[in-house]
Parts: C-alpha cells; sequence; structure tokens
C-alpha cells in the first residue's frame, strides 16, 4: 500500500468514525470542511432535509477577489469569515462541526477560528 493510500484510507475512517456522532439538524447545521492541496471549501448542511442551506470556498467570488493563494492558512481563514458571515444573514448562529475526517490543526483549525471570531459558535 502507497503512502497515498494509507493517508487517505485513515482519513476515511476517521470520518466514518466522526460523522456516527455528528447530525446537522435546522436548529444546528453541520459546518462540513473540505481541502485539497489547491482550495478548501466549507458548507452548512441540514442532515434532517438533506439540504446544504449555506456554502463558501476559496473559488467563492467574494472569497477569491482578493487572495493570492488558495491552497493557504490566510485562505481558510477568508472561507472561515466568509462562510459565518453567509450563516447569519440566514438567522444561524450555532452549528455542529464537521472535520470531514481532517486533522484539527493548520487550515481546519483556521477556518474554525475565523468562523467562531465572526459569530457561530460551536
Amino acid at each position: 500500500m502507497t503512502v497515498l493510500n494509507k493517508k487517505s484510507s485513515a482519513r476515511l475512517k476517521r470520518k466514518i468514525r466522526v460523522r456516527k456522532k455528528v447530525r446537522g439538524t435546522t436548529e444546528r447545521p453541520r459546518l462540513n470542511v473540505f481541502k485539497s492541496a489547491r482550495h478548501i471549501y466549507a458548507q452548512l448542511i441540514d442532515d434532517s432535509k438533506g439540504a446544504t442551506l449555506v456554502a463558501a470556498s476559496t473559488l467563492t467570488e467574494g472569497v477569491a477577489g482578493d487572495l493570492t493563494a488558495t491552497g493557504n492558512i490566510e485562505a481558510a481563514r477568508k472561507v472561515g469569515a466568509a462562510i459565518a458571515k453567509f450563516a447569519l444573514q440566514k438567522d444561524i448562529t450555532s452549528v455542529v462541526f464537521d472535520r470531514n475526517g481532517f486533522l484539527y490543526h493548520g487550515r481546519i483549525k483556521a477556518l474554525a477560528d475565523a468562523a467562531r471570531e465572526n459569530g457561530l459558535s460551536f
């Protein structure tokens, strides 16, 4: 098994373990985070309806315009602030954080901290 397969299978195991416990509701939607090498994505999901309520990423027009690079911590902070702003516009203040199997450091931590600083509570 190659190193990449080991890393991705370990992430998927963590993802399954976390998702057994984390559910988004209408009152507290799930803040799902995904990162690739180039971009980071965040969305608020209501699992009871199976619907995405709010989404933001480094590809979103309001976020991507002032970024020089999209795969770094600064970009993650911008996405965290944007998802919090979009959520507050829809009167969502409390969420459940789903790190999607990624370790809580680096870009994931920066996004979560920025979302908390801009009004989301989790």
